[in-house]
């Protein structure tokens, strides 16, 4: 008898064992492996989030793919990548490619973000208009005497990230109307190619996001603050000290830095699985605070609860 008890047992641990086998990286929005796309301008705040995000959870394997904006667009709706994080929504064209295929996508803002202008850190001029931006975007302004009469530096020249970035839409679409100027605009690759360019070529106006200067924590952007300098930006028609503003996160709040964009996670994952899990993260209290850290502004405020205790 006691021997038919035996055999049963072993047969339920086996059948339990075998049970715990199952593949660990099976899709859940705790464990998996995934690849999302990225506007390369918010990379600082993703890669910090997803190294925290895999910290936590052991069993993910999540690729992020930096890459310009439209292209991560293009990879959702073609269905390369189910989750993306860009500076738009989805157009309702674009909702309707994905509900064609029964996919209803869920779109959260995460942080509002700020587009920095830096020059070489021995340029002199350090104050700059909305006006001047644009007239200098669509040809207007072809040289920094006419933006400081005391500037030496020449011509001026432009340089973004890439010609398909999130920043070069947002300000063709919300400064230049639309217009820009090719004669004295180039792009590179990425942020740091801004960076590293401008702080070897005095005359340069660059454009780049600012979480790639703002976290004081993060030691590599750090050092970029003394390979460039940030212009304060105005929307008064003559800019001083104290009218103009740069990209940091105490202005952002009430957008009294004229360059702010809002930035979106777009999950269009068909169930709820790992994409859906970091999505959920990074809009939770502790992914909001990863945020905060990144010298940006989180869609919502972290809060911190204090206990007070009353002794009697």
């Amino acid at each position: 008898m006691k021997s038919n008890w035996l055999i049963l047992f072993l047969l339920l641990v086996a059948g339990g064992c075998k049970f715990f086998k199952g593949d660990p990286y099976r899709n859940t929005p705790t464990t998996g492996r995934s690849v999302i796309c990225v506007d390369e301008t918010f990379r600082p705040i993703i890669e910090a989030e997803i190294d925290i995000f895999k910290g936590i959870y052991g069993y993910t394997e999540l690729d992020a793919k930096y890459v310009p904006e439209s292209e991560s667009f293009r990879q959702l709706l073609e269905g390369d990548v189910q989750l993306i994080v860009a500076s738009r929504p989805l157009a309702e064209s674009e909702k309707a490619i994905l509900n064609q295929k029964k996919i209803f996508p869920r779109q959260n803002k995460i942080a509002t973000d700020a587009i920095a202008l830096v020059v070489s850190p021995s340029s002199i001029d350090t104050l700059i208009t909305v006006n001047q931006i644009r007239d200098i975007l669509q040809g207007k302004i072809e040289r920094w005497d006419q933006i400081n009469s005391a500037s030496t530096a020449g011509k001026i020249k432009v340089v973004f990230d890439n010609e398909k970035s999130g920043i070069v839409k947002y300000l063709v679409d919300s400064v230049c109307g639309g217009k820009l100027a090719t004669s004295n605009v180039f792009a590179l690759e990425y942020n740091r190619d801004v960076i590293e360019y401008i702080s070897t070529h005095p005359g340069v106006l660059g454009f780049i996001g600012a979480s790639w200067i703002n976290n004081s924590d993060d030691s590599l952007h750090l050092s970029f603050h003394h390979q460039i300098r940030v212009m304060s930006v105005s929307n008064n028609s003559r800019p001083d000290e104290d009218n103009s503003y740069k990209p940091y996160q105490a202005y952002l709040v009430d957008k009294i830095y004229p360059l702010t964009r809002d930035i979106y996670i777009i999950n269009a994952e068909p169930r709820n699985g790992l994409v859906t899990g970091f999505s959920s993260f990074v809009a939770s209290d502790k992914g909001q605070r990863i945020i905060l850290k990144s010298g940006i502004l989180p869609a919502i405020a972290p809060t911190r609860v204090i206990n007070i205790r009353k002794d009697f």
